[in-house]
């Protein structure tokens, strides 16, 4: 049974319903660890919540590499992204408790998605030798990791920490050193021949995702609240500052990265640190914003110091994931000059806030004055500079 897209020349292969509602899940996952941030407003809980994204999106960002392979339309591919669907709300729904009593669902659940997927992948890629080498390495390296977040799940909360940090690490060095294995060797990016346009199209609908959670949270927060003039100046700063992310990444980067992928002799490696790992913070960026404006809606006449580091790490992280983003994809020879900036202004911001009083709203609003002047002064260089 062949279950591997068929490549036609001068096509893009096309973004399927079944993967969109795949992504459903990743609403939900987002969604819990803004809360569980929330509930732990700290250093340790903004590492642990850091870590859990980090490994939300590994699985993620895997599976969407291997629907750029297989074919959502044929059966078996169906049934396995259901599959991993319902494990997938199974490892959401765990997030809150994963440093507590759920830590074994959650690691469970996580390395049943990641062996099991790839599993499935050697079954399907048939005689495939390059994807064959690649997929075979790859269950060795989660098989390893998966050790250590397993004997993470049994340890006390402190240990853990370290436990699924070693385990991420492992994740995460896996493609840098291509999957190698003794015996097996080690695979390429060109054995990786993705589909460039599709991996392009499917991170920017998880970042239209990610960003309409953030929406969710604004909204969701102001609904719940007796209103004061306040609240609605900071529901207006919040939506806004979603706005500006969009534009940010969706304006030009977004199409000219897609544009270099599609047409690119090597769309593997574009894929791996572009895609793969440069996005990581851009998410990041709006999980955090999205847990600042929650805070700032509910309380925007004061706030402590972590709110204040909340409200500027969220923005900052942005700004570095797109500026990342952009200085790979788009063929400049540095970062945008916008963005670098908007990463100064917030660090003075940052002096300021961090060691003075200040009004949570003022703060939001100076953050999203930041965002508008880097959209507004990327969007004006872009369409004024000579072709």
């Amino acid at each position: 049974m062949k279950l591997l897209r068929e490549r036609k020349p001068a096509t893009e292969a096309r973004v399927e319903s079944v993967e969109l509602f795949f992504d459903l899940v990743f609403v939900f996952a987002i969604t819990q660890l803004s809360h569980a941030l929330l509930k732990d407003l700290s250093l340790l809980g903004f590492a642990r919540v850091m870590l859990l994204l980090l490994a939300v999106w590994w699985v993620w960002i895997y599976t969407t590499w291997v629907t750029n392979w297989l074919d959502p339309n044929r059966i078996p591919v169906r049934v396995c992204l259901f599959v991993l669907m319902i494990v997938g709300v199974i490892m959401s729904a765990a997030i809150p408790g994963a440093f507590a009593e759920r830590g074994i669902t959650f690691v469970a659940a996580y390395a049943f998605m990641q062996v099991g997927r790839t599993l499935f992948f050697l079954w399907a890629c048939g005689a495939n030798a390059g994807l064959r080498r690649t997929f075979q390495g790859m269950v060795v390296w989660f098989l390893l990791s998966s050790v250590f977040w397993i004997v993470g799940a049994s340890a006390e909360p402190g240990p853990r920490l370290w436990w699924w940090a070693g385990a991420l690490f492992i994740d995460f060095l896996a493609p840098w050193l291509y999957f190698w294995v003794p015996g097996l060797g080690r695979s390429s990016t060109s054995d990786w021949s993705i589909e460039g346009g599709h991996l392009a199209e499917r991170c920017g609908l998880f970042i239209i995702i990610a960003l309409g959670e953030s929406v969710l949270i604004i909204g969701a927060t102001y609904a719940g609240l007796t209103k004061t003039p306040a609240m609605t100046t900071a529901l207006l700063v919040s939506v806004v500052g979603s706005i500006l992310m969009w534009w940010i990444y969706f304006d030009t980067g977004a199409e000219r990265a897609r544009h270099l992928i599609a047409h690119a002799q090597d769309p593997g490696r574009h894929g791996r640190i572009a895609y793969t790992y440069l996005h990581l913070p851009i998410v990041a960026g709006i999980l955090l914003t999205a847990v600042s404006d929650e805070l700032v809606i509910a309380h925007p006449d004061h706030g402590e110091q972590m709110t204040a580091a909340v409200i500027l790490s969220g923005v900052a992280l942005y700004l570095v994931g797109n500026a990342a983003f952009k200085w790979v994809t788009n063929q400049r020879s540095g970062p945008p000059l916008s963005h670098l900036i908007g990463l100064g202004l917030l660090a003075v911001l940052s002096v300021s806030a961090l060691n003075h009083a200040f009004l949570p709203l003022v703060l939001s609003a100076a953050t999203t004055g930041v965002l508008a002047v880097v959209a507004v002064w990327e969007a004006i260089a872009l369409r004024t500079a000579p072709r």
